[in-house]
């Protein structure tokens, strides 16, 4: 017999951090446990919540290289902890999970100091700063990755590889087939920058496309993810180029397009790696040079070592380095193919899954506190709305 349980998951207000949590979120509620976010007023604007999870915004203080924020950034901290331990007195959890990102760590922090059991989940291939700061304490650290920059030794044996939760709809597309690539077929390219684009695959990719042998730049069929500023000024190039693309600053049914391509020319974000090998489309990788840590880097390491994909470092990111690289990938007989199988081979679909169990092994409640939850649900969920509203006014 399983028992309903109470988990707070705790992320930083971005896509990378919030869609791992939502899908965990909604896991954990299939399996009948209850579920409380934590986060700041950005991640409350992600769309994905479960409908019956809480939502609780709390202060994400930063302790930056800059002495003259540290007392500041201390004090949202605190304050942060001191609304997480008022949920926490109502809500009861078995468990906190971390997402990295600031909002996570006062949540952290006041689990600690109720003894309630803690895990993070790291989605890149090194370990983020909140997920550094708590490595110590937490009970476990699930990674996304098998090889993560930034562990210490000691904090090893904690290490779960699970992998980085991803849309079902993206899981879905595991079970088709690679598109059919005929050899005077349409060659369908996806390109995207993350949630907000990339100005520089706008200034790049439209003209190295334009540089491709002209019996494959014929048969491009391109959907490409600009910035609002810059999407005028690629359609000009494609149109001065004769090559049709389809041009939007947001993709809403970017899984469905992902399944569609035979190559996808992206950032290297953590999500977006998890999608390519869940999926299994083969990639031109432009890792963001000024992402923290560089983690991007180390992202696409993986997947470029398997055959899946390639990377292209952004000083060397040019027009002709760019067309050089999709010509070697489309041009070599069964080449997208095959790097489309090498990079499925690295993908952890069942991640969401596993990070669950992981999730139910560590976090328990005594049997009155469950059944306590049960019967309660409806009561607790309302004060400990009340008992965060109060203590902020406070």
């Amino acid at each position: 017999m399983s028992f309903t349980k109470h988990y707070v998951l705790a992320a930083g207000g971005t896509g990378g951090h919030m869609i791992p949590a939502y899908a965990l979120a909604k896991e954990l509620v299939s399996r009948g446990h209850r579920v409380a976010l934590i986060t700041d007023e950005r991640g409350e604007k992600i769309p994905g919540m479960v409908d019956d999870g809480q939502a609780h915004i709390l202060p994400a203080g930063r302790i930056t290289k800059d002495p003259r924020g540290w007392l500041s950034g201390a004090r949202a901290i605190m304050k942060g902890r001191s609304m997480a331990l008022q949920l926490y007195k109502t809500f009861e959890p078995s468990a906190v999970i971390g997402f990295g990102g600031y909002p996570a760590f006062p949540a952290l922090l006041a689990a600690n100091r109720n003894k309630i059991p803690t895990i993070v989940h790291e989605q890149n291939a090194v370990l983020g700063r909140v997920n550094r700061l708590a490595a110590r304490t937490v009970n476990a650290i699930a990674t996304s990755y098998p090889d993560i920059l930034k562990l210490k030794p000691k904090h090893v044996h904690k290490v779960h590889l699970v992998g980085n939760p991803v849309r079902e709809e993206v899981i879905a597309l595991r079970d088709e087939p690679y598109p059919p690539l005929a050899e005077e077929g349409i060659f369908r390219v996806l390109v995207t920058g993350g949630s907000q684009g990339a100005t520089i695959l706008s200034d790049i990719v439209p003209d190295a496309l334009a540089m491709l042998p002209v019996h494959l730049r014929r048969r491009l069929q391109v959907t490409q993810q600009c910035r609002e500023q810059d999407i005028e000024k690629v359609r000009a190039k494609y149109l001065e180029h004769d090559i049709p693309a389809e041009l939007a600053t947001y993709l809403p049914d970017l899984p469905q397009r992902l399944g569609w391509s035979h190559l996808v020319i992206s950032r290297a974000g953590a999500s977006t790696i998890a999608e390519l090998t869940t999926a299994g489309r083969p990639a031109i990788l432009i890792p963001l040079p000024i992402a923290t840590d560089d983690h991007q880097s180390y992202n696409v390491k993986e997947m470029v070592a398997a055959g899946g994909a390639r990377a292209i470092a952004q000083p060397h990111f040019t027009a002709k380095e760019l067309a050089k690289q999709m010509q070697k990938m489309a041009l070599s007989p069964g080449a997208l193919e095959n790097a489309a199988r090498f990079a499925r081979k690295c993908g952890r679909p069942d991640a969401v899954g596993d990070l669950a169990d992981l999730v139910e092994s560590i976090g328990t409640s005594p049997l009155s506190k469950t059944l306590k939850v049960k019967d309660q649900s409806n009561s607790l969920a309302t004060s400990g709305r009340e008992a965060l509203a109060q203590d902020n006014v406070g």
